[in-house]
């Protein structure tokens, strides 16, 4: 109990966002360790090009909206991580937030308040400050010059802005002219649609199912910091008390992710269905969702049944997504190896394992696709969608 309560105290005063992970088992530390220099194979490339680019053109203005939030943290230290061709750097939140200073490159910059002045000279703004406030301020940025790749739910399902996965649609940043804006799919379709597109160029996708099991980050900080202290709350023997969540979520699952709507759906999940259709780029895949809050930090995992036109074996599956553009098979059964939150959190791949046919159907496969919510699902679609529209748009 006593140390159960040092670790949940740590955990509640460190920066989430970080993720310093805890390891017990050094083998999976090492098999992480790995994952990441294979991963060097599907983003340096791009980086590289970006690079060289820059040599021939320029650095860019790049302005961070939300810049103190979760994702908004994440993108600054991907920024950096992937040497960004950034000139200058404005990082820009609610006016409750102005005067904070974040790092970036041994530097700390002063977060401005968000203003309809803000954009003035800013190439591209990277949105995630809720989508009230991207409904007001992104065209504003998009008028003033600047190319905006907004991470919330406003512009999405807009016929005219594209809804990109540089996996799997990487063409659609082209139609970014006709409003200025591209939108950051919804974390948990991102990870599923990098898994699932690579399949579909080969057997044919006519159907999903997928329930998700979701982390509170992708709540937000203060969903983060309510799991941590009701779970510390718990242990002592305190009462607690719900406030980000509708119910207590330490030691608990709650299957609502959003506000319900008429179909019995909640918001969430026709996210999930909605978005799949449009970045595949193919309405006739049906696709059925239920989504899961659970008491993790970082990572959503997702169980993934699909039924294909075209019969496709385990075996093909596990070789097309070993080649696969940002995804890393993890799927020895043998050896109990298969994706965990904890494998994936601070990681740029969706892991995917559990490949396996579903004997309930003829043309039918499983599988358990894992990703870090705040990297893959937010901040690093979002820069990797800016990296190629400097290097093949502006």
């Amino acid at each position: 109990m006593a140390l159960a309560k040092k670790v949940i105290k740590k955990a509640v005063k460190a920066d989430p966002v970080k993720k310093t992970a805890m390891k017990s088992d050094s083998k999976k530390a090492e098999a992480k360790t790995s994952v990441k220099k294979a991963n060097a194979k599907v983003n340096a490339p791009a980086t590289k090009a970006v690079r060289t680019k820059v040599a021939e053109r320029r650095l860019f203005n790049v302005a961070v909206v939300g810049a103190t939030g979760a994702v908004g943290t994440e993108m600054l230290r991907i920024l950096e991580e992937r040497d960004f061709p950034v000139k200058d750097l404005k990082l820009l939140a609610s006016g409750r937030s102005a005067g904070t200073k974040l790092g970036y490159k041994g530097k700390k910059i002063k977060v401005e308040e968000l203003k309809k002045d803000s954009f003035k000279g800013i190439d591209v703004a990277l949105f995630s400050p809720g989508a009230s406030v991207s409904a007001i301020y992104a065209p504003i940025a998009a008028q003033a010059g600047a190319v905006v790749i907004d991470n919330t739910s406003q512009f999405r399902m807009d016929k005219d802005v594209p809804l990109v996965v540089p996996e799997v649609n990487p063409h659609a940043i082209a139609q970014y002219k006709k409003k200025g804006i591209i939108a950051n799919p919804n974390c948990s379709t991102i990870q599923m649609v990098v898994a699932l597109k690579p399949i579909h160029d080969v057997a044919k996708i006519k159907r999903v199912v997928v329930s998700t099991y979701q982390a509170t980050s992708g709540a937000g900080r203060e969903a983060m910091e309510e799991l941590a202290k009701q779970t510390a709350d718990l242990l002592s023997g305190r009462h607690i008390e719900p406030s980000i969540f509708p119910y207590q979520i330490a030691f608990n699952l709650i299957p609502q992710i959003d506000v319900f709507l008429d179909n019995g759906y909640t918001k969430e999940e026709m996210k999930m269905i909605n978005e799949t259709k449009k970045i595949m780029e193919d309405d006739s895949i049906k696709v059925t969702a239920t989504t899961v809050r659970v008491p993790v930090f970082f990572s959503h995992s997702e169980s993934v049944n699909i039924e294909t036109a075209k019969k496709i074996t385990a075996d093909e599956v596990r070789k097309i997504l070993k080649k696969a553009p940002g995804v890393e098979v993890l799927d020895d059964p043998s050896n109990n190896s298969y994706p965990m939150p904890f494998d994936a959190a601070g990681c740029d791949e969706t892991f995917v394992g559990r490949i396996r046919e579903d004997e309930s159907i003829k043309n039918g496969i499983n599988m358990w696709i894992v990703s870090d919510n705040i990297r893959k699902g937010a901040a690093l679609n979002a820069v990797q969608i800016a990296e190629i529209l400097i290097e093949k748009y502006l």
